[in-house]
């Protein structure tokens, strides 16, 4: 099995399932026990700031919570990017892909605020089983796409969907036209 760690997976319009229609999740982990994800495109109107405090500066536009999945919404994950200029490892940031990786919010914002670039936090998250994942890939519920460093941390989540697919060209960037029921078409 190859990793899917980082990659975007991209809600097909077949996938009606209403917790990832029109969806756009980030991998965080794919190994053979399973997959975990957040969903980049589901903003509340719940200030981070609200929940975590002094994180709430580190939070980019918009500075909310973000539905990262169905499972555990209680939890928090958050996603960070660390400024181009910073090789150095940082406490408490684990690295996804490239500048992108997870930070431990246990900690001190303060400790982290020069190294990195901004963040986005994520209530729950979206999980699957060992196998699932790939099953529901090759039965056609989910693009894969390689993810851009800039895909978590856009102004306008409500626009990623179309935008990643929009990018890929060719017939992939029609479907970001399909519409949301067909049948009123």
């Amino acid at each position: 099995m190859e990793s899917m760690t980082g990659q975007l997976l991209v809600a097909t319009p077949t996938l009606k399932d209403p917790n990832f229609d029109r969806t756009v999740v980030l991998l965080v982990a794919h190994e053979t026990g399973g997959a975990l994800g957040v969903v980049l495109n589901r903003a509340t109107e719940v200030p981070v700031s609200d929940v975590l405090g002094g994180w709430g500066e580190l939070a980019g536009d918009p500075a909310v919570l973000f539905e990262g999945g169905p499972v555990q919404p209680e939890s928090a994950i958050c996603l960070a990017r660390t400024r181009p200029e910073v090789k150095k490892r940082i406490s408490g940031f684990h690295q996804v892909a490239g500048a992108l990786g997870t930070v431990d919010l246990s900690a001190d914002p303060d400790r982290i605020r020069d190294s990195i670039a901004g963040i986005r936090v994520f209530a729950g998250y979206s999980g699957w089983s060992p196998g699932q994942l790939e099953e529901e890939v090759a039965s056609g519920s989910w693009f894969v796409f390689d993810a851009l460093p800039g895909d978590p941390f856009v102004h306008r989540p409500d626009d990623l969907w179309a935008m990643v697919l929009r990018r890929q060209g060719d017939i992939l960037a029609a479907v970001a036209h399909f519409p949301p029921d067909v049948s009123l078409n």
